[in-house]
């Protein structure tokens, strides 16, 4: 049969016309967009298929492969995905493959079934080339990676062949065959045994074709022979101009389903709610395929059309096997009233749900364990989901045809200025998510999946934006699962027309309206029945015109159960149900929020640019969305940073960027924006992210603590809270408080008086008091363990009393004092001592008993090695800024040093430093050179305590300064450092609410974030103390002094210069010691965007006038910071 149609078709390459760079040839011979299709074989089989498919929990994650184990995970969770299914096959696996360097070069006849390809090489598939060696990765943001010519493409256009073969089950005959290819990047042609079946663009959805006629009968063993062209490049590429790599191939999976003669070819599941959600009326619209019947009758004399609904929670409540047909809570069937829509050819059926159970993302997920050798077999979920069945039986009652899904029962609508799920206004604590696999690219594995949900939930996301393109079909199942609202987005953007004024937007253009059109139908229907899906999106900066009207206009005809999003064109557009802007300032979102002729809700579509060291001022949007009606929400930008590994000259691996694999054009690093790393390992901004989207509010004023439960639908039954107090950063008291429940949207007080750590606060002579309250799940879920911390804030209860500034209570004590020409040299016998270069100003050496510590210092600091932020902006940049005023190079030059007072009990050294451009000569430096002029006055005690004071006047023509403190270095066997302040992790004064007051000890090497471009980093804010000990106690205890604030602290093996010089964390060179910073003042990260210097006024530090004191003292074993601390205190 196959070579009889060889004379009969001919593949639209062999015409000598470039399909791949004609924008209105966008398929052929391909099947029309529908839902994904399962082929089951029985209401039965279907049910179990749901059963075993929905044993997902947070366990699954904790074997997510990052490295280069996820290749053969990829072909098994291929194999797993249809496990299950008698009617569909997976060609997954290892294939022949020669990349040609263009069309013109492919092989010829490669795709005829005698064509040998033994010296090709092998691909698995899925998968996409670049990451096996083929070719080469490109990351660019927003300029294409070729001449802007559309629809043309380049000449060198890498192009793949890959061929494979296969055998039909002999239980499939007389059955139609499908051929379906799940995404192909970017377009691609496929024959059967040497006949052209198919071809399509759109590298994001699937593409399918019917090969029944071309393939060998069943029952022989005769192997098919699939072969697949694949472009690079295609006029295509034109509508996928997205912000991460450009990677081809074969990259989700390629089945073959098996469908008998008249099948069910697509279905729409619809739920309408009574206005009281006492019931749903449901609909299903069912699209028959009958086109290979030579008798065209109707379909309804011949079969009958039914559908049934499954309560697929009740299924796991008991440890025995489950009963699925008894499950059974509504059934549909045909409804042949007339029909209504103007056009309607498909066939509807009807039915009504009684007392649903609706679906929502706020819904915790209760677990029922079912423990078999030590594995979780499985745990009731919600979000509450039921399991659809579509059947198509014969005139005898037998099952010709079943399909089935997971739906839920849920409204979205629209209120003025909201967004509602099922009557309820939304908070949209969202995220953008793309496919991102370091070592696999776009491929998918299930685990990887589950574990980037996993850790959205148990970070209080609630919400995914898809970008910038529809996902794997799994993914949608798993949001659905997990609960996970979502928006839905066509592949499409054309941002890099966005810069050139000779070519128009495609948006403009009537000959690319198909196109855009087919992408955005293709992706409604093949994921309109996700519960999870809440609303679409037309795409991503693609600018804004007629064509946009015209995908509103299908979509909104289509579906108008969902609401519409596009942010092009200015976000306010009438293509979008939603104002939609992406970093807009937080002052700005407000005034929209309050314009009274802006009706609609406002969710940022992105925003908190989170970029290596980023996301500061979060804390600030959150603010204003919990306070402004109107505002909704948002997502931040983005998940995970698009990081590729990539083999070293030592044969290790490293996550590499933009630029990394030789590829040009390319946007460096600007793929880096996640708030995880490329193996989802959470950035120390995940604390933050899950501290302003957690859904329990705690805060004080006037004597009252107020507990808000901010969720919409779900009350506190499934919390348990806890306090705890702390005095001067000691633990004081805990216990579990006692609440009422708390309904939704409802506040609980407790007045001061009457709270259970009252007694703790009147009786504790601590100079700071802080309590913080948790939250945490009584039962697990399937995205964590009981226990889990879902909320928690630490408030400050007020002093009882006064308390003046710190000083030290000195003691009389004597001490050795010795000047040798140039060198001061004071101390105590066998305890401590301190020399200090009178002509340097600077302390050459400090011992605690004779043990070595700090090796130079102490000098003023005001550079920090930029971050990600600081360098955004071009010239205007902070980082150009500094680098223009040579803040970035400033040496320090000695005016002045001199001995100012020198008792039996104290002796006091003044020095004046000049911050000067560093010329490599010191020769001539006047004072009207200074950037910076900073006076210290050393006073040291005979205690061995040193009290810095420090004085700095910057010129008032700098800019904006990166820090004013000081820096010294000590050896590297100090290691050990303690601190009272926040932490535990790193924070800066713009990212601090989620860390909380307290004492902290860890490791130096532990304090570095290895941002994979190193810059500033490993910071603590707020510190009031901190110790730096070798592993035998000894060291140096610092703490802020007099009335000066708590300090932002950092400690670590790279210096500041280490961290600006290299390019990727692992270049960087470890010092030979500790270098330390103890700032009076640091400037905040930013993270409204990283292209702009935007830093709030609050967090910036202007070039004026300051003033700050330290405390340095020796510690011993025998003493502690703590104790240190508290003898400075004047109660």
């Amino acid at each position: 049969m196959a070579s009889s149609m060889m004379g009969q078709l001919v593949s639209p390459l062999e015409n000598g016309h470039h399909v791949w760079e004609d924008q209105s040839f966008i398929k052929w011979k391909k099947r029309d967009a529908h839902v994904t299709l399962r082929c089951h074989e029985s209401i039965e089989g279907s049910l179990k298929y749901w059963y075993e498919r929905n044993k997902v929990n947070f366990m699954v994650s904790n074997s997510a492969p990052w490295n280069d184990d996820a290749v053969p995970e990829a072909l098994d969770s291929a194999a797993l995905w249809i496990k299950g299914l008698p009617f569909v096959e997976s060609l997954s696996g290892y294939w022949k493959f020669y990349l040609a360097s263009t069309p013109g070069n492919v092989p010829l006849n490669f795709y005829h079934t005698a064509f040998q390809d033994s010296e090709w090489e092998t691909l698995p598939v899925p998968s996409n080339w670049q990451m096996h060696g083929f070719d080469r990765p490109i990351y660019t943001n927003v300029e294409y990676p070729f001449p802007l010519d559309p629809p043309f493409v380049p000449v060198d256009n890498p192009t793949g062949c890959y061929r494979t073969d296969f055998v039909i089950p002999k239980e499939w005959k007389g059955r139609r065959i499908l051929l379906h290819f799940e995404a192909v990047d970017s377009a691609f042609c496929a024959w059967i045994n040497g006949v052209p079946v198919g071809y399509s663009q759109d590298s994001r959805l699937p593409a399918e074709f019917e090969i029944t006629d071309y393939c060998y009968p069943c029952g022989t063993d005769k192997k098919n022979v699939l072969a697949v062209q694949v472009f690079r490049w295609s006029d295509g590429s034109y509508l996928e101009d997205q912000d991460h790599w450009w990677l081809s191939g074969i990259h989700r999976d390629v089945l073959l389903l098996s469908k008998p003669q008249v099948f069910i070819a697509d279905y729409f599941f619809k739920s309408n709610l009574a206005e009281d959600f006492s019931y749903a009326d449901l609909q299903v619209e069912v699209k028959i395929d009958n086109s290979q019947e030579t008798s065209k009758d109707s379909v309804l004399d011949n079969f009958t059309i039914e559908a049934a609904l499954f309560d697929s929670g009740s299924w796991y409540s008991s440890g025995g096997s489950a009963d699925l047909l008894s499950s059974n809570v509504a059934n549909l069937k045909l409804d042949l009233s007339p029909r209504t829509v103007l056009g309607f050819r498909d066939y509807l059926l009807v039915g009504r749900l009684e007392v649903p159970r609706l679906w929502s993302a706020e819904q915790h997920l209760h677990r029922y364990f079912i423990l078999m050798a030590c594995l979780v077999v499985y745990t009731h979920a919600q979000p509450n989901l039921y399991t659809l069945v579509v059947i198509l039986k014969d005139t005898s009652g037998n099952i010709v045809d079943c399909e089935s899904c997971l739906v839920g029962i849920r409204q979205v609508s629209k209120a003025p200025k909201q967004l509602l799920v099922n009557g309820h206004p939304i908070t949209i604590r969202g995220v953008n998510r793309h496919e991102h696999h370091p070592r696999l690219g776009k491929t998918n594995i299930e685990s990887c999946m589950v574990k980037d949900l996993v850790l959205m939930k148990q970070h209080n996301i609630n919400a995914v934006r898809n970008s910038h393109y529809p996902q794997h079909p799994r993914w949608y199942e798993l949001c659905d699962m997990f609960g996970m609202y979502m928006i839905d987005e066509a592949n499409i953007e054309t941002h890099g027309f966005d810069y050139t004024g000779h070519v128009k937007h495609p948006t403009l253009e009537p000959s690319w309206a198909t196109a855009m059109l087919d992408r955005v139908m293709g992706m409604v229907e093949r994921d309109k029945n996700h519960a999870c899906i809440i609303s679409w999106s037309l795409g991503n900066e693609s600018g804004y015109g007629p064509n946009h009207s015209a995908l509103a206009g299908w979509v909104r005809g289509k579906d108008p159960s969902r609401l519409l999003h596009y942010e092009g064109g200015g976000s306010r557009t009438p293509s979008t149900d939603i104002v939609c802007p992406m970093y807009m300032r937080v002052w700005d979102i407000v005034k929209i929020a309050k314009d009274p002729n802006e009706t609609r809700p406002l969710i940022l579509c992105e925003y908190s640019h989170a970029m290596g060291n980023s996301n500061g001022n979060i804390h600030e949007y959150w603010e204003a969305i919990d306070g402004t009606f109107g505002l909704q929400g948002g997502f931040i930008w983005e998940w995970v940073d698009q990081g590729l590994l990539k083999d070293s000259a030592d044969g290790t691996k490293h996550w590499a960027y933009g630029g990394d694999f030789g590829d040009v054009p390319n946007d460096l690093n600007f793929c880096l924006n996640g708030l995880v790393w490329p193996d989802r390992t959470p950035h120390p901004a995940m604390h933050e992210v899950k501290y302003v989207y957690q859904p329990i509010k705690v805060s004080f004023s006037e004597g009252t603590l107020k507990i808000t439960n901010t969720h919409f639908y779900e009350t506190t039954k499934a919390l348990e809270f806890c306090w705890a107090a702390h005095g001067d950063g000691c633990e004081l008291g805990s216990g579990n408080l006692s609440l009422p429940l708390i309904e939704p949207q409802k506040t609980f007080h407790i007045e001061l008086q009457s709270a259970p750590w009252h007694t703790l606060w009147a009786s504790s002579s601590a100079e700071e008091f802080f309590l913080t309250i948790s939250a945490k799940l009584l039962h697990a879920t399937c995205w964590v363990e009981a226990g889990h911390v879902i909320s928690s804030t630490q408030v400050q209860l007020p002093a009882k009393r006064e308390f003046v500034p710190h000083v030290i209570k000195t003691k009389d004590t004597t001490f050795l004092k010795e000047i040798l020409g140039d060198t001061l040299k004071v101390g105590q016998q066998n305890a401590w001592e301190i020399i200090l270069n009178l002509k340097m100003g600077t302390v050459e050496s400090w011992k605690v008993e004779g043990v070595p510590l700090m090796t130079k210092g102490i000098f003023p600091c005001f550079w920090r090695a930029p971050t990600d932020n600081d360098k955004g902006g071009g010239a205007s940049s902070y980082s150009s800024k500094w680098q223009a005023a040579h803040i970035d190079n400033l040496h320090y030059i000695t005016k002045s040093c001199s001995v100012q007072n020198m008792t039996d009990h104290l002796v006091k050294v003044a020095v004046v430093f000049l911050g000067v451009p560093n010329s490599g000569d010191d020769s001539g430096v006047e004072d009207t050179n200074a950037l910076i002029e900073i006076d210290v006055i050393y006073t040291i005690y005979g205690s061995g305590d040193v009290v810095v004071e420090c004085n700095v006047r910057p010129s008032s023509d700098l800019p904006p300064l990166p820090r004013v403190g000081v820096e010294f270095h000590l050896e590297k066997s100090i290691d050990q450092i303690k601190w009272y302040g926040r932490g535990p992790f790193e924070c800066y004064p713009d990212r601090k609410a989620a860390a909380h007051v307290g004492v902290y000890e860890k490791k130096v090497s532990d304090l570095h974030v290895p941002y994979i471009v190193p810059g500033e980093c490993s910071g603590r804010a707020d510190v009031r103390w901190v110790t730096f000990q070798n592993k035998d106690g000894l060291g140096i205890y610092a703490s802020i002094y007099g009335s000066s604030p708590p300090m932002q602290i950092n400690a670590s093996y790279y210096t500041t210069a280490e961290l600006d010089r290299a390019t990727h964390n692992e270049d960087l060179i470890r010092g030979d010691d500790i270098e330390v910073h103890l700032d009076h003042k640091h400037m905040g990260v930013a993270g409204d965007d990283s292209w702009s210097p935007c830093v709030h006024d609050k967090y910036l530090i202007p070039p004026v006038p300051s003033s700050f004191s330290i405390r340095l003292s020796p510690i011993t074993p025998a003493t502690s910071g703590h104790d240190i601390y508290k003898s400075q205190l004047q109660l």
